[in-house]
């Protein structure tokens, strides 16, 4: 699995939301104000409203999971799956030994 980058720092992306913030009563709404500004950053209007919700979330406006929720979860998922396929290995450890000690024993 190859990881995305993304091509707007964090610093673009808290400037945007800020700008969409401070502007948005100049706009019918909010949704205008966000396309506005998505034009002039160079991303698209559902990528800056996605930014915008999440900061939302952050903030404890909006429910959901804060970014902070998300990478914990994140990092607890892929913890969960290596103790997985090391249980796997050590199973099929386990199994392989145990054959070879009653073969071992056979032998004898």
């Amino acid at each position: 699995m190859t990881k995305r980058t993304t091509p707007f720092s964090p610093e673009v992306r808290e400037r945007a939301v800020r700008m969409v913030r401070e502007h948005e009563s100049e706009h019918g709404s909010q949704w205008s104000a966000i396309q506005s500004i998505a034009a002039k950053i160079g991303c698209s209007g559902e990528t800056l409203r996605n930014w915008v919700r999440q900061s939302e979330r952050d903030q404890g406006v909006r429910p959901g999971q804060t970014t902070d929720e998300r990478e914990r979860i994140k990092a607890l998922e892929r913890e969960v799956r290596e103790l997985r396929q090391a249980n796997e290995i050590l199973r099929k450890a386990s199994a392989y030994f145990a054959m070879a000690e009653l073969d071992r024993r056979s032998r004898s």
